[in-house]
């Protein structure tokens, strides 16, 4: 599997990018978020999180066609990835709805907020219900995703991976999901920058003493 690729962004298209990665160009199809996050860059050394997959039907010799997604950070490639396991959506459908940041959209699946979901391109109704019903107790780790973003409107990635590392510690420590993402919620409302978890471990507890 591939998980990873680099390269110079040679173009952006309305579904998929191309990157140029020696002696190699591979295309990367992208939801229309990660899309617009792209545009500004071609020409420019980007490295995107990636899930591969085949599309076709073996069955009756139709055409298998090796696949590659690609996602700005990995906690939206595991987002997407359990997105495509709802029953009814798979990738192709997936990638239609990722129009919004996947905070946004987990926030959505955890106060089952049914109507905006079935609002996402090629969801519906009834899609949105069993995406509730699958991954509402999912998604703290995503509904935390911050917010924060360079001058250039770009996604702080590394910011996220430290949220992300942090929440794992406090559900280690004990905390419930749903109290793991408000106390980095809170502390993260000051605007402060965290370098590291055990910086943003500390703010916290500092808080609740």
């Amino acid at each position: 599997m591939i998980i990873n690729i680099s390269g110079k962004l040679a173009f952006v298209g309305e579904a998929s990018i191309a990157i140029e990665s020696a002696p190699f160009q591979y295309e990367v199809l992208v939801g229309d978020y990660t899309r617009r996050q792209l545009q500004t860059k071609v020409g420019q050394t980007i490295q995107l999180h990636t899930l591969d997959y085949i599309e076709g039907n073996a069955q009756g010799g139709g055409r298998l066609t090796p696949r590659l997604v690609g996602f700005m950070t990995e906690p939206e490639r595991q987002f997407f990835d359990l997105f495509c396991s709802v029953d009814g959506v798979g990738v192709k459908k997936a990638l239609r709805a990722m129009v919004r940041p996947v905070k946004e959209l987990a926030v959505m699946i955890e106060q089952q907020d049914a109507k905006s979901l079935s609002a996402l391109p090629g969801v519906g109704p009834a899609t949105s219900e069993r995406i509730i019903a699958k991954l509402r107790r999912k998604m703290p780790r995503f509904a935390l995703m911050v917010d924060q973003t360079s001058p250039a409107g770009e996604v702080d990635a590394g910011a996220n991976a430290v949220a992300s590392e942090t929440f794992d510690a406090l559900v280690t420590l004990g905390h419930s999901e749903a109290d793991a993402r408000q106390l980095i919620d809170e502390a993260l409302a000051s605007k402060k920058k965290f370098k590291d978890t055990e910086s943003l471990l500390t703010a916290i507890y500092q808080r609740s003493v």
